[in-house]
């Protein structure tokens, strides 16, 4: 291998893991962006370049944060072309160290702390008496990353001879929530481009991977990134005292067999190129209801991680609201079967419930309500979503979308149960690689050579594959469904443009190529997360190296 690069990558990271960075707790993020643009300036190269490196604030956020660019200008020729090198320096949170929380930041000491405050599993163990593991919250989601970046940012700074081209590299806040970080970097990168012509030909992530399977000890580079959508359901049911159940329609019902028939369905799994999404699955659901009474729920809410590879928000969207129609369908037969079965056991007549199935999506029911009461309707919502967000900047974006529906509710006359679904999260785009432009082929052919230049040193079989299988930052770099279909996701966001946007415009400006070279480990976001050295701190710097010589050199 070229570049000897354990030492360097190693102290950086556990420098880096020692900075708690928990996204969202005041100061965090921005200390190790802090010290990511101080390493950088302590360069010869940058302190003759000082304009070359930029700590900036996150636009738009209700927390004080910051990012850190640096870029490489080659000497080799002339080119404009530019490789963006990217990776997160925010952690999830620390809670599940319990009372050893202190030393989730301490690489060298957690691993005894592990042994002696939990029951660990015999992996676990073996990896921690392998001496190959370097174990602390975020060395493998993945300050490591960010680490072998600053290696190579370095090298190349001492190095410009060997780029016809250039080099840039972003540490970004805010991915583990909802990538402010990288979206006010959109900005960045975009002003670069007209202020020293870059041409920007590919990006290199280094988010993290594991192994798939116990026993598989392959190690994984991604082309492309999963997407990520979040499907919203809010049901509004129909009230009535637990005496009189029958006359109720119970939300919370409704929002069950959506979940039932949403969850884990894997005719729900997007399969392109080969390789299978995960199915959705839940990740909340409620009821809106408040201190005990005894009247059924009026209100329920849930939503679901929707990952795709190959389905645009227009498809999820058809799909989403079609499981709610069969759910709304399945109530009502239920309901209706067990009401003619009490009538029975009661020696009562029967008769047929009133309940209908009634689904929309957000744009369907906002349509229906501006038809019926036009621009008061329109007027009303806007500024219903603008003094919330004014007055609690902080309310999460999901809950957000559920309290424009509630208010959007009040403007319906048909009070009949109803369930409305709508995305509530910020969109992760899928960015499917199929070799169609020059830029993807050029990407891919030197990834695939420079696998083959570290693989005989590598100490590791190092497998490709088309999607990188987690949400990541990388979405924000190409847009590859047409406009059409991110219009149905602007359209059925009740948040959008107040709480969220998703600019495909700027991102259109980057439009780039993705490969995932990547930190590897286990247990990302668990008490046991480890980045496997080797792999990480020297291959991964190598392969990297290798495919921007490749792409520029």
């Amino acid at each position: 291998m070229k570049l000897n690069s354990f030492d360097e990558v190693r102290r950086l990271t556990t420098e880096m893991v020692a900075i708690p960075s928990i996204n969202k707790e005041l100061g965090g993020e921005t200390a190790v962006a802090r010290y990511i643009y101080d390493y950088y300036m302590s360069l010869d190269y940058f302190k003759a370049h000082p304009d070359y490196v930029k700590c900036f604030q996150t636009k738009n956020d209700f927390v004080e944060r910051h990012s850190t660019y640096a870029y490489v200008k080659g000497t080799k020729g002339n080119s404009n072309r530019t490789v963006i090198v990217m990776g997160h320096l925010d952690t999830v949170g620390v809670d599940d160290f319990g009372t050893i929380r202190e030393y989730a930041f301490k690489c060298d000491e957690l691993p005894e702390k592990l042994k002696e405050t939990f029951k660990l599993s015999d992996e676990v163990i073996a990896d921690i008496e392998s001496g190959e593991y370097l174990f602390g919250r975020g060395a493998l989601d993945m300050k490591s990353g960010v680490a072998g970046h600053m290696y190579l940012i370095k090298y190349f700074s001492e190095h410009p001879e060997e780029l016809d081209g250039n080099i840039i590299a972003i540490a970004e806040c805010d991915e583990e929530d909802n990538s402010k970080g990288i979206i006010t970097a959109l900005d960045e990168l975009v002003e670069l481009k007209k202020k020293e012509g870059f041409e920007y030909i590919s990006c290199i992530n280094a988010d993290y991977s594991t192994n798939y399977s116990p026993g598989d000890e392959n190690r994984y580079i991604y082309y492309g990134s999963i997407g990520k959508l979040l499907p919203c359901f809010v049901a509004f049911g129909k009230e009535a005292h637990v005496g009189q159940a029958f006359s109720a329609l119970d939300p919370n019902l409704l929002i069950a067999e959506i979940t039932k028939r949403m969850s884990l369905n894997t005719d729900l799994c997007d399969i392109a190129q080969g390789e299978v999404a995960i199915p959705p699955v839940s990740l909340k659901q409620m009821d809106t209801k408040g201190p005990y009474t005894v009247q059924t729920a009026l209100t329920a809410f849930s939503y679901y991680n929707f990952f795709t590879h190959g389905w645009d928000p227009a498809q999820v969207l058809a799909k989403s609201r079609q499981v709610a129609v069969e759910a709304f369908d399945e109530v009502v037969e239920y309901l209706n079967k067990q009401y003619k079965r009490f009538c029975e056991l009661s020696e009562v007549p029967y008769v047929e419930l009133p309940w209908k199935t009634r689904v929309y999506t957000w744009k369907e029911f906002y349509d229906y309500l501006a038809g019926i009461h036009g621009d008061a309707f329109k007027t009303a919502i806007k500024e219903f979503t603008e003094k919330l967000h004014a007055e609690d900047p902080e309310l999460d974006l999901r809950l957000f979308g559920l309290k424009v529906c509630e208010e959007a509710w009040k403007w319906c006359e048909d009070k009949s149960p109803a369930v409305i679904t709508f995305f509530g999260s910020v969109f992760s785009a899928r960015i499917e690689m199929t070799g169609r432009t020059e830029n993807e082929r050029a990407l891919l052919d030197s990834v695939e050579a420079a696998i083959e230049k570290v693989r005989p040193e590598a100490k590791r079989q190092i497998k490709t594959r088309m999607f990188y299988p987690y949400i990541s930052d990388s979405s924000f770099m190409a847009v590859c469904d047409d406009t059409l279909a991110v219009q149905a996701l602007r359209d059925n966001m009740p948040q959008y443009g107040v709480k969220y946007t998703h600019d495909v415009e700027k991102i259109m400006e980057i439009n780039v190529p993705v490969v995932n070279i990547g930190t590897f480990g286990r247990d990302g976001h668990m008490l046991t997360e480890r980045v496997d050295m080797q792999q990480t701190f020297q291959n991964v710097p190598n392969i990297t190296y290798e495919t921007i010589i490749g792409l520029i050199g």
